[in-house]
């Protein structure tokens, strides 16, 4: 104790303002914010977090704070590789079992994105090695999704997405939006994508970077699908050949979300994914 009287483990003072905010208007947010002073208080306790500490934290947050703007969320990004937000994710998404996996959209993810048919080629630009996509959506007992949307998007062969070069990409590149036909499938033609790290050059990349930390993502295609009756489902397959697949730095490659990019006699590739959709009432959260 440093004999000022806040006792045990600052403990005291944790109740303290749990006490304050007990009659808060909004009485769960009082809970919550209540909940989260405890935890703090008793993680700087038995850190014994010192001044130069505390301050050295309070400079890293502003930091993340200047790097934010309208176009880059570095408190995003923060979330992310602290496995913050699959966490969350995770908590939030309760789904039986065979269901397929959610994962977290990320940054690049356009709501704007025109629809087009189904085994449309969402390679704008027809820069890259070719991918052809066979896919289909199920519900939990294996019968077909039909209509379903399904959006796509991804970064090109040098691991950028069309929205961050404006200026080198065409608009929409490498984004799709199609509806399956009435037996669950759907089909496009892409590019192979290729990893890419998460930006390094922010207070965050900074901070992983003294910690050792790796900021690699695996090549991955990322999917959203919707259809009346069931979850959103918002995944990504990733490479299942690509290196960094066991060091993924959001924390987002499960077994089922591994695909296989196949070498196609005529050149190109073939990837077949398939999805098991879960209906809106074995929503958690």
């Amino acid at each position: 104790m440093d004999g000022q009287g806040h006792g045990a483990e600052g403990g005291e003072i944790a109740l303290a303002f749990a006490a304050r905010v007990a009659a808060a208007p909004d009485p769960a947010l009082g809970r919550a914010v209540a909940g989260v002073v405890g935890h703090l208080h008793a993680m700087i306790a038995g850190m014994r977090l010192t001044p130069g500490a505390l301050h050295a934290a309070i400079g890293f947050l502003t930091e993340v704070g200047h790097a934010t703007d309208s176009r880059r969320q570095e408190w995003v990004l923060l979330a992310d590789v602290l496995g913050v937000s699959t966490l969350v994710e995770d908590l939030s998404s309760t789904r039986p079992p065979g269901a397929t996996p959610n994962t977290v959209a990320g940054p690049f993810y356009r709501a704007d994105v025109p629809e087009c048919p189904n085994g449309a080629d969402i390679s704008r630009d027809g820069r890259g090695e070719p991918v052809e996509v066979r896919g289909r959506i199920v519900d939990c007992a294996g019968r077909p999704v039909g209509g379903a949307m399904v959006e796509v998007w991804q970064a090109n062969g040098d691991g950028v997405y069309e929205n961050q070069e404006p200026d080198l990409q065409p608009e929409f590149n490498l984004r799709g939006r199609l509806r399956a036909a009435e037996d669950g499938t759907f089909g496009l033609r892409t590019v192979r994508p290729r990893g890419y790290p998460l930006p390094a050059d922010g207070p965050v990349g900074q901070l992983l970077a003294r910690l050792g930390c790796r900021l690699e993502r695996p090549a991955h295609i990322h999917f959203r699908v919707t259809a009346p009756g069931f979850q959103r489902l918002t995944t990504h397959i990733f490479d299942r050949d690509d290196p960094a697949i066991g060091n993924d730095a959001l924390f987002g490659v499960r077994p089922a979300l591994l695909g296989e990019f196949r070498p196609q006699p005529a050149g190109g590739y073939l990837l077949e994914v398939g999805f098991v959709l879960a209906p809106e009432e074995a929503a958690g959260g």
